[in-house]
């Protein structure tokens, strides 16, 4: 008898550690290749692990709840047969797969110490500020005075991690100074639950979710703008061969492939938009990954990723498109499908919404959201003069970071998008 340990596996980009939702299975049964172990959660998606080969679950060493980091024992697994020398090398790729995706991680912490290269290695009094500190200052928004008025606990006074998290959470306790009223002073009503009020806990998607848009919205100054786009070629092309593409790829044609596409191809006629930002250095992106927000069954959001949707054609877009909103929607989703984009459109015309300035999905710059077609009254040009006729018009939004982006370079890519999609043709496909 053989016994394996199952550690947590690599969950995808950034995702360094897991929180045991609930074993699916006891110590001591017996469970088969692939059956699913144990359901796990990360800060981007709930998934499954199953049991690398068959045999006995002998021993269970995360229990639920409790938070593992990649690469860390769960379970234990007795194997009552011999090894091949095929499984045993699978087994050690796996581990090796393991080890680098903790190198990598280390590196990331390594470069996250970067974010305090532009802050000074002492405050004005002269305390000196490891890198650490430094990181964690500039991370936190932590002034030069509020340093300075840190007890460092280390040698010779220096401050320490633990000092500067210390005053973190002793800053969060300290109460504003009280205003004194005045007509011009609006104070926040806190929201205090009243007779007959149902309170609904948040669930813990709602909370990252929560967490991210505010982060957001702290982190770059949102500007949205609109134009809109006359859609009646690109809708009645859609409708003349909806039923072909059906009968010949067994796949639905919606617009949002298009707009997908659309999008793609103007990220690369303007790949500036297609950055993000990492403190005063603009990283520009080589892949094109457009994630596409997905409202789930439960009212949560989840954003699919399309990677490198600019080498796809329409067909492999709209498969892409339909099989990960389907995947989505039954909580089918690979960590790796949901980390990575470099651009996001969000669809309010699924709700008949006219727009709206969606929220940039950080650390990307821009976010596009499509309003819903809608037949109006427009001027249209003709070789004998203007004249009225029935179209069908959409708004698009555009929500950038203007830290780096400005008005003139979104303005440029809306324009860019409208005009692909006002001479969208099939010869595109």
């Amino acid at each position: 008898m053989a016994r394996m340990n199952i550690v947590l596996p690599a969950m995808g980009e950034g995702v360094i550690e897991a929180t045991i939702n609930k074993w699916l299975v006891k110590s001591g049964s017996n469970v088969n290749e692939d059956e699913p172990l144990v359901e796990v959660a990360t800060d981007k998606v709930d998934s499954e692990i199953p049991a690398p080969s068959g045999g006995t679950l002998v021993e269970i060493k995360a229990a639920e709840g409790s938070v593992v980091k990649v690469g860390e024992i769960i379970a234990v697994l007795e194997d009552n047969k011999e090894k091949q020398p095929e499984e045993i090398q699978k087994i050690e790729k796996e581990v090796e797969r393991i080890r680098e995706t903790i190198n990598s991680v280390r590196e990331e912490k390594k470069e996250e110490t970067l974010v305090s290269r532009d802050m000074k290695s002492r405050t004005q009094s002269g305390k000196f500020l490891t890198p650490l500190v430094r990181s964690i200052a500039a991370r936190e928004g932590i002034s030069y005075d509020e340093l300075d008025r840190i007890n460092g606990s280390g040698m010779d006074g220096r401050i320490t991690r633990d000092d500067v998290l210390r005053f973190l959470e002793e800053r969060k306790t300290v109460k504003p100074p009280i205003q004194k009223p005045a007509e011009t002073v609006t104070r926040t009503v806190p929201a205090e639950p009243q007779a007959g009020d149902e309170i609904i806990e948040m669930d813990r998607v709602r909370k990252l979710i929560a967490d991210h848009m505010v982060m957001s919205k702290r982190t770059s100054p949102h500007v949205t703008s609109f134009i809109d786009a006359d859609v009646t070629r690109v809708v009645n092309w859609r409708n003349s061969v909806k039923d072909k593409f059906l009968a010949a790829q067994g796949q639905k044609l919606t617009l949002t492939p298009i707009f997908i596409d659309a999008a793609a191809k103007a990220l690369q006629d303007f790949p500036m938009i297609n950055i993000s930002v990492d403190g005063n250095n603009i990283i520009k992106k080589k892949n094109i990954n457009i994630g596409m927000a997905t409202a789930l069954p439960d009212g949560n959001l989840i954003v699919p990723v399309i990677k490198n949707a600019n080498e796809k054609n329409l067909t492999g877009i709209a498969i892409s498109v339909n099989d990960l909103a389907e995947r989505a929607r039954a909580n089918r989703l690979r960590p790796d499908e949901i980390t990575g984009g470099t651009f996001t459109i969000t669809n309010f015309g699924s709700y008949n919404n006219l727009s709206g300035t969606p929220i940039i999905n950080q650390p990307q710059v821009a976010i596009l959201g499509i309003g819903a077609v809608r037949k109006m009254p427009a001027v249209v040009e003709t070789p004998d003069g203007d004249v009225i006729a029935i179209r069908q018009i959409m708004i698009l939004s555009l929500s950038y970071d203007h830290r780096v982006i400005d008005g003139a370079l979104a303005g440029k890519f809306l324009n860019r998008i409208k005009d692909i999609l006002e001479n969208y043709t099939d010869s595109l496909i």
